[in-house]
């Protein structure tokens, strides 16, 4: 395996933020989200969206995950709030995941938060699995997206920020 690493995203890593979370989903999430929220991932107001995200500076925090030279995976969080994290799949199970989420706590914490949440969609069981991993459960909230055709529905997960990274590396 080469080097593994997690690093701040640059402005130059928006493109293959875009192309790895439209690629996740539509392999995640094809039978819960109509098609036509899955193409506006690569829509040029997505696109904006991560580039105001990776410069939004002080609290917000944009990582990239990469094995050699390949970005891998990519998670962004604020305000205790682990607001996505995604390993393209081919490079899952190899401990993306968790540096990532062990980086985005360790960036929250430095922020002065002391427990972590996120949302995950309630029929995504490998996520939601990957966070109990964590110790992060339901923790009774839940929100209901409009997906266009359909609704989504999410569960609020919460934990603490006390990770030890070798939990989380493969093998």
């Amino acid at each position: 395996m080469a080097l593994a690493a997690v690093r701040p995203a640059r402005p130059d890593d928006v493109d293959e933020i875009v192309r790895i979370q439209a690629l996740t989903w539509r392999t995640a999430y094809a039978e819960f989200v109509p098609p036509a929220a899955l193409e506006e991932l690569t829509s040029p107001a997505a696109r904006q969206a991560w580039q105001q995200a990776v410069g939004a500076g002080t609290g917000h925090h944009v990582l990239v995950a990469t094995e050699g030279d390949a970005t891998v995976g990519f998670c962004a969080a604020a305000a205790g709030e682990v607001s996505t994290l995604l390993v393209e799949p081919r490079w899952g199970r190899r401990g993306h995941g968790g540096r990532l989420l062990h980086a985005a706590v360790d960036a929250l914490r430095s922020d002065g938060a002391e427990r972590g949440v996120t949302w995950v969609a309630e029929p995504d069981h490998a996520t939601l699995r990957f966070y109990a991993r964590a110790g992060w459960e339901p923790d009774g909230a839940v929100r209901v997206l409009d997906a266009g055709e359909r609704e989504l529905r999410e569960l609020r997960l919460a934990g603490s920020l006390e990770l030890r990274l070798r939990d989380w590396l493969p093998g």
